[in-house]
């Protein structure tokens, strides 16, 4: 959760980092939608829990990356992702509000994360494939790989791969050792 100034900067540089860039540039704000909705709703956080006063401008952005998630087809709230969220392309990913996921989360689209007697809990480094579903009182520990397609209702320990419906721990070899995030975003 963003609560300064230099918080909301380092989630920024975290962000940018996902997709492999080091700076905004004009180009990229028009070419990358997903960019341009995960960096409002940066804004977002930080003007809703370190600056409650800018309400008109929060309502504003708050309407206007509204209409870019409708565009995009992704239900993300606030306060959810830790730094590094990166959004792959386009498509169906939906998010529940209680739902609580660590720093660098490389999400695919038809991507499902939900609440049922429970709410997932993900840590650090971890890939969500195409499709997969995450639901119930589950913890995903760090570094963890979600197959495409996996429906995952049980927890799972760090540095493993897991698939299938219901899902299984596959292999030991966790999201970075599969060389899932652009070099140089995990220090």
């Amino acid at each position: 959760m963003i609560t300064s100034r230099q918080e909301y900067r380092q989630f920024v540089r975290a962000d940018l980092a996902a997709y492999g860039l080091q700076k905004v540039s004009f180009y990229n704000w028009l070419r990358i939608d997903q960019l341009r909705f995960q960096l409002r709703l940066r804004k977002l956080e930080y003007l809703t829990n370190c600056r409650r006063w800018r309400l008109i401008s929060r309502i504003f952005l708050e309407v206007v990356n509204h209409r870019l998630a409708v565009k995009l087809g992704v239900t993300i709230p606030k306060n959810v992702f830790g730094p590094g969220l990166c959004l792959v392309h386009r498509g169906t990913v939906v998010v529940n509000p209680a739902v609580r996921v660590g720093a660098n989360c490389r999400i695919h689209p038809s991507t499902s994360i939900g609440d049922y007697n429970g709410t997932p809990v993900l840590g650090d480094n971890v890939y969500v494939g195409p499709g997969a579903k995450l639901y119930g009182n589950i913890t995903i520990g760090n570094n963890v790989a979600i197959g495409a397609n996996a429906v995952v209702n049980s927890s799972f320990p760090d540095n493993c791969t897991v698939g299938g419906i219901p899902a299984r721990k596959l292999s030991d070899t966790g999201a970075l050792e599969q060389g899932v995030f652009p070099e140089g975003i995990i220090k």
